[in-house]
């Protein structure tokens, strides 16, 4: 009886003799000892390099056979985590944000490499506080509101139109009551509905690739409005202008071992704001001041660099307060130990003849927290600098070492105290300590200091040492609101004493 031997073929059986059978046996054979040891040498780039294999460095995958699966347990491995039930935007029209599942369809309009998903949503918070501060000048209690509004209309997948409103607030003045203290006057309900900003942002290899019908390899990052300009968290800039922007992103260099890099040029011709430049009546000038700039940064050395130059050049009357500014800065973390920041601001080429010059000097800032066995949650923290002469940021309404500590920034509501911030001929540092428990609320505890250098206390704006000791205390009561108090009080020489206490709930929305 004749015997056939079947085999798969593509999902079919098909049948073949025994003598077809093995001659494909043979012929498989002779393939396979011909091929051995002649393989073609492996292609790989010039810097790597092959080592030899060493099997006893692999071992046999973990089995679990006495480990029944528990998806309650294989929860916990995460802590427990559920779903976050987070505020939403307090308009949202159109493709919301933050949602799971598929993305519909776009729609057709700029191209169908760059497809418009149209959204709009405002979001934002209401701040309201409960202040006693005694500025030495004035001491006033009182209650403040603020409301700040973020507009967004969003376009394609890289293109926006964003507005910010503060509609219960203007020129630094907020709605409030005056209810206590020897400088208290009542109060005013304030309203102001110009736009704070109002800038568009996109990328202008997306557009042309929705435009052309064809994919680019070109990111370039453009904004253009009276759009916001932070850099070094806003220390060296912090401000909004009309303006522009571009980028040039996404550069590197194994040469000098640069993993990314940025250049960012932008440019204002109006709402420029600068301490150098005030108005007759002692406010920050916003009219008839223009910035250039350009800011670099880059990923390299195991840190972070970051390098700026740019110029306000004043008109008219402000033309002997133009000054340039150039900056540079390096951030990185030393083992286990240490997360530190080093920041240089140069300020330079005043021309003042017929006033007093504003912009003119050097400060050097350092930045330290201390990695400890909670790094998340408990972090002591010591910053110093030295200032010489006058040095300014390129554009901010306030000084330079704002960010140095709690005893350095204001609230921007109730008018809190703080000591000097603009290192204007001083030297001084911030050694603190902020816990966040389980990462459920914050507590900072800070002691600060500021030594004025120089003889003539007429041209610095320290008249003399000061000294502070503050708190804060921050509590998330729920996903929308925040509970937070803060208190300081500051010794200060040749002038009087100033303090502050404040409690604040925020709704996030």
């Amino acid at each position: 009886m004749k015997r056939n031997f079947h085999r798969l073929v593509s999902g079919t059986r098909r049948t073949v003799g025994p003598a077809a059978f093995a001659a494909s046996i043979v012929i498989s054979g002779i393939a396979f000892a011909a091929s051995e040891g002649h393989d073609a040498p492996r292609k790989m780039s010039p810097e790597a390099k092959q080592i030899e294999h060493d099997k006893s460095v692999f071992g046999s995958d973990p089995t679990y056979k006495d480990k029944p699966y528990d998806p309650e347990k294989q929860i916990e491995i995460y802590g427990g985590k559920t779903a976050i039930d987070a505020p939403r935007p307090a308009i949202e029209l159109g493709r919301p944000i933050y949602v799971e599942g598929a993305f519909g369809e776009g729609i057709n309009l700029f191209g169908e490499k760059n497809l418009l998903f149209p959204a709009f949503n405002v979001s934002g918070d209401w701040r309201t506080a409960v202040a006693f501060n005694d500025n030495g000048a004035k001491e006033v209690g009182q209650i403040a509101t603020r409301l700040n509004l973020e507009v967004d209309l969003k376009l394609t997948a890289t293109e926006r139109l964003h507005a910010f409103l503060r509609p219960l607030d203007q020129g630094g003045q907020f709605s409030r009551y005056e209810f206590f203290g020897d400088d208290r006057d009542q109060g005013d309900a304030i309203f102001d509905l110009n736009l704070q900003t109002l800038f568009f942002e996109g990328d202008l290899g997306a557009i042309y690739q929705g435009f052309a019908d064809e994919y680019t390899s070109v990111d370039l990052p453009v904004s253009f409005g009276l759009m916001p300009i932070l850099h070094q968290n806003g220390i060296w800039t912090d401000d909004a202008f009309i303006g522009g922007a571009f980028a040039i992103p996404a550069l590197n260099s194994p040469k000098f071992d640069i993993s990314n890099m940025d250049l960012t040029f932008f440019g204002g011709f109006d709402k420029v704001t600068t301490p150098a430049i005030k108005d007759a009546q002692g406010n920050l000038a916003d009219h008839g001041v223009n910035i250039y700039g350009t800011a670099l940064f880059i990923e390299a050395n195991e840190g972070y660099w970051e390098l700026g130059f740019g110029r306000i050049d004043g008109d008219g009357g402000f033309s002997d307060l133009s000054y340039n500014s150039a900056t540079v800065a390096f951030s990185k973390r030393y083992g286990r130990l240490l997360s530190n920041s080093v920041r240089a601001i140069w300020t330079f080429g005043q021309d003042a003849d017929n006033v007093q010059q504003t912009a003119d000097g050097f400060v050097f800032l350092v930045e330290n927290s201390l990695v400890t066995s909670l790094p998340s949650t408990l972090v002591p923290y010591f910053n110093f600098w030295v200032g010489i002469d006058r040095p300014q940021p390129l554009a901010d309404d306030t000084g330079v070492l704002k960010n140095t500590g709690i005893n350095f920034e204001t609230d921007a509501l109730t008018g809190f105290p703080k000591l000097d911030d603009t290192a204007n001929d001083t030297v001084g540092g911030a050694i603190g300590i902020q816990y966040l428990f389980n990462l459920d609320q914050q507590i900072v505890v800070e002691a600060a200091m500021v030594q004025a250098l120089g003889g003539n206390d007429a041209d610095r704006i320290a008249k003399g040492d000061q000294y502070a000791l503050g708190i804060r205390y921050q509590l998330p009561i729920s996903q929308a609101w925040i509970l937070r108090a803060d208190a300081m009080y500051g010794w200060l020489q040749n002038v009087d004493d100033i303090a502050g206490a404040r409690v604040e709930i925020r709704r996030k929305f």
